[in-house]
């Protein structure tokens, strides 16, 4: 979903964008909130005592990334075997916007999964137009909601977007490719969707993730069913439940439950 803009390029825009997040910092100082919506989460056996995750990992793990030919939808590199997706750059924002996209995606139960609050602080990550981002600002009000991507054109759509929906509790942030750029230790929540596969580093990206969560802080990863195959969307752009899993364990976090009422995604939860 994303076009990568030159690292020289964007240098002043980060310190930026930084600067303003670190001012907010003590906006989002309050524990998380306790999650309701286990209603419908199927919760392993040892989720209550999960293995010690490696939050002192400074690497990946050994052969995590590899290469291969690459696909029409994938770049030739693979993570766990998987071959990463190409991103939709700012021209897909049609797409994001779509009529159909509440019956197919079901966002408004996305929504109400995620279980906000007011003065919570969240993040969208790889928030693109911000069309989930802007309800969570809602729901979160006067906590924070940030907004990240690395596509500059899709930053400042949702920067336009929060002003013209008189949200000045939604930030946009303007991170890089192995990292999200938000406060260390702020956030309750961090909503994925449809995003992660698409990411060039992810070990690395869910590393700044990890560190931008607060103790116990949860996340949700929204993937289109790699098991269904009568979900509509290209291979490379579904991920299986087990190799999301194993992605996202191996980047510090436990896997707590999944959520099965959306029509065509997994929601996954994990905490930090």
């Amino acid at each position: 979903m994303r076009i990568l803009p030159a690292r020289a390029m964007m240098a002043l825009t980060k310190i930026a964008s930084i600067a303003a997040a670190a001012a907010l910092v003590a906006a989002c100082q309050r524990e998380p909130a306790p999650s309701t919506s286990a209603r419908n989460v199927e919760a392993s056996p040892t989720a209550q005592q999960p293995p010690e995750a490696p939050h002192t990992a400074d690497a990946p793990p050994a052969g995590a990334y590899g290469e291969c030919d690459p696909t029409p939808d994938g770049i030739g590199r693979t993570y766990f075997g998987r071959e990463i997706a190409a991103f939709m750059t700012h021209q897909g924002i049609q797409w994001l916007e779509r009529d159909s996209r509440e019956a197919e995606e079901r966002t408004s139960a996305l929504l109400d999964a995620l279980d906000l609050g007011p003065g919570m602080c969240v993040a969208d990550i790889g928030a693109g137009s911000g069309r989930l981002t802007v309800p969570m600002a809602r729901r979160v009000a006067p906590g924070i909601a940030y907004g990240t991507d690395i596509q500059p054109e899709m930053l400042a759509f949702l920067e336009a977007r929060a002003r013209k929906e008189v949200l000045p509790n939604l930030k946009g942030i303007l991170g890089d490719t192995d990292d999200v750029m938000l406060p260390a230790g702020t956030v309750d929540v961090v909503l994925l969707v449809d995003a992660y596969h698409e990411f060039d580093r992810p070990w690395e990206m869910m590393r700044s993730i990890v560190r931008a969560l607060k103790p116990g802080g949860r996340v949700a990863l929204v993937e289109f069913r790699a098991e269904d195959s009568s979900v509509p969307i290209k291979a490379l752009h579904k991920m299986s439940e087990a190799q999301a899993r194993r992605e996202l364990e191996a980047a510090g976090l436990s896997w707590i439950g999944t959520d099965a009422r959306l029509p065509w995604q997994h929601l996954l939860w994990f905490r930090k």
